[in-house]
């Protein structure tokens, strides 16, 4: 596990997390508090942040910006790979990561889906191959197809997943305990045949929910984080309609439910919820919305990396880019996000009332590279979680830049929508 300290805010309070042990900074009394949710030193946005699952096994690629991809719905199963024992069928796999390759665009494969073989009177999943949810009767079979992938793909797949979503009924079905015995073995496995690999622990789902939680520290307590790099949740919307901005509520039970645990890793947010092709559709300029804010809420949360589920499908209520056809307007909007902070330093983010705001109103505050022959420049980026906000202009601002790629001097008076705008400052203000 990596050595740094992660800071983040649970329900309100700081937490500090380091190798020896959290420290809690309380704040002040409830309605005392002013300033931003959290500040840190310059840190930078990682490229990789920005990651899309592909769903689907053709080997097409993104055709806007994206940090990284994951495998997942993309014909990468378990079960597919090695549809009889000790027989396998890397056709697909072979295709993605060379297509990724060729895209120079970093490879988050991720396991899940038990052959049919290997757990014969487990529950079906809910794909056609006939794959099942419990972990193999012999584990000895997960760590032969682990080996299997991690030599195949050494230097070329830059992370692994250890299980898609747990604890589950469509997905995964075993106990923490298991499941944590089998992340120990195919973490010890991986780290022989490519120790460059970044692991990231089992996606845990439903955070919601308390059994969830539950499963969490069991696998915990058996000491599944102890061998990870980072650990996946699913940093997903509880209902229907929900905002990016209600993610940060879960974000708080989650950082509760590991600090409980007594362990503070590194966060991937890997994907959404089963029901996700049951949601409404959004239209064009609340999808244009959700997808930025998405990811702006997952630099709030201080995740290192975020995983929009997914590209390639259409058969969700936000499309990025259908496989074959031209990136939407919400995909457009998240490239420009990209480039508007290309090597960015975050410095803080907040909202409302605590850091001067007007209510409804979010923002993060970052430092940009300046203009050759220029210093480094301040800017924010600033949204609504609903409706729109007037207020003054912030001391110093320059430049008001929209996502449709439209940009004009400040004005006195800024209204704040929904859709994310940039705010540069001018040169040293």
């Amino acid at each position: 596990m990596p050595s740094t300290s992660v800071v983040r805010m649970v329900h309100g309070e700081l937490f500090c997390a380091s190798p020896h042990g959290p420290q809690l900074h309380p704040p002040a009394m409830a309605g005392e508090v002013r300033g931003p949710a959290w500040s840190q030193p310059l840190t930078q946005v990682a490229a990789g942040f920005y990651g899309v699952t592909i769903n689907s096994s053709s080997g097409a690629m993104p055709t806007f910006r994206v940090g990284g991809i994951r495998l997942w719905d993309s014909g990468t199963l378990w079960s597919l790979l090695e549809p009889a024992r000790n027989k396998f069928d890397w056709t697909i796999l072979d295709r993605l990561v060379g297509s990724a390759h060729r895209a120079n665009l970093p490879v988050l494969y991720t396991f899940g889906g038990t052959p049919q073989w290997a757990a014969p009177n487990a529950p079906l999943g809910p794909y056609p191959d006939g794959s099942r949810t419990a972990p193999p009767d012999d584990l000895k079979d997960w760590v032969r197809f682990v080996k299997a992938v991690a030599t195949r793909y050494a230097g070329r797949i830059d992370a692994y997943e250890m299980w898609a979503f747990a604890p589950s009924p469509h997905f995964y079905t075993g106990d923490a305990a298991t499941l944590a015995r089998m992340t120990q073995q195919a973490a010890a496995v991986i780290r022989r045949a490519d120790p460059a690999a970044t692991l990231v622990c089992p996606s845990i789902g439903n955070l919601w929910e308390p059994a969830s939680q539950q499963f969490l520290l069991d696998f915990a307590a058996a000491g599944g984080y102890q061998v990870c790099d980072a650990a996946g949740v699913k940093l997903a919307p509880q209902h229907d309609g929900d905002t990016p901005e209600s993610l940060v509520r879960l974000a708080a039970v989650i950082d509760r439910t590991f600090h409980e645990a007594g362990v503070h890793p590194r966060l991937w947010s890997t994907g959404t919820v089963y029901r996700i092709p049951q949601d409404h559709k959004l239209d064009q300029a609340h999808a244009i919305a959700y997808a930025v804010r998405f990811y702006l809420i997952g630099m709030y949360v201080r995740y290192d990396r975020m995983y929009f589920y997914n590209w390639g499908g259409t058969k969700i209520p936000l499309v990025l880019q259908a496989v074959g056809g031209p990136p939407t307007a919400a995909a457009h909007a998240v490239d420009t996000l990209q480039r508007w902070l290309t090597g960015a330093r975050i410095t803080s983010c907040g909202h409302s009332s605590p850091d001067g705001l007007p209510a409804q109103v979010w923002q993060c505050q970052f430092v940009l590279d300046g203009a050759a022959g220029q210093g480094p420049v301040r800017a924010i980026v600033r949204w609504t979680e609903s409706g729109t906000a007037s207020m003054p202009a912030d001391r110093g601002a320059g430049t008001l830049r929209f996502l449709d790629g439209r940009a004009m001097p400040a004005p006195q008076t800024l209204q704040i929508t929904e859709q994310p705008v940039l705010i540069t400052m001018q040169p040293g203000r």
